[in-house]
């Protein structure tokens, strides 16, 4: 579900294709509901070992990230830390991770590319970006850590599922329909880059 509230735009957990049709790159959004954490090794074991996770993420969110977690008595869990990591690094998996899993959004740092590009257009898909250097703040929009698995991986890669309310702000920077937003301001900063170089040339030319 896709609402709007206080002026920000909310996606609520199990979201549908639907729901993402009218989000393109550029956007802010907000999370409410269900989103794991889920970086390196869970990927791997999904699609170079062919394991399936034991958390199930279809129509929920992804989130690439190591937290810091405090554990607390009767094997429950908080969230102390949970900043994002390099998404590229899950570039190479992405594709078949979406295929396979069904999420409907990523969450990360920094950009993504033609995996998953192609991910997002074919099985109605988003990347987000997680403003960097947030971690703490990130932690109090975590409600609760509802499950815990693949422990023995240890705390940064263990899959943490949580609740989360209005986790964010979140920045789309793939869209379903395979927009990239990092890769088009590549485009617009190399034309403007090259006009920048080519005035300045003209002052500077006497220069050996």
């Amino acid at each position: 579900m896709v609402e709007v509230k206080d002026g920000k735009k909310i996606l609520t957990t199990p979201i549908s294709a639907e729901d993402l049709k009218g989000i393109k790159i550029g956007d802010i959004i907000y999370l409410n509901g269900s989103m794991t954490t889920c970086r390196d090794v869970a990927h791997r074991r999904l699609v170079e070992e062919g394991r399936e996770l034991p958390v199930d993420v279809r129509n929920n969110a992804i989130f690439h990230a190591g937290p810091i977690i405090r554990p607390l008595e009767n094997d429950k869990f908080e969230m102390v830390s949970v900043g994002p990591t390099t998404s590229m690094r899950m570039e190479k998996f992405e594709y078949e991770f979406v295929k396979e899993t069904g999420v409907r959004v990523i969450i990360g740092k920094g950009g993504m590319k033609e995996n998953t590009e192609r991910a997002c257009k074919d099985f109605g898909a988003i990347h987000c970006v997680f403003p960097a250097g947030n971690a703490v703040v990130a932690a109090t929009e975590v409600e609760e850590i509802v499950r815990a698995e693949w422990r023995d991986l240890g705390m940064p890669e263990t899959l943490w599922n949580c609740r989360v309310k209005e986790f964010g702000p979140l920045i789309v920077s793939i869209d379903t329909e395979g927009r990239n937003l990092f890769e088009e301001n590549k485009v617009i900063f190399n034309q403007r880059k090259d006009k920048a170089i080519e005035e300045i040339c003209k002052h500077v030319g006497f220069i050996k």
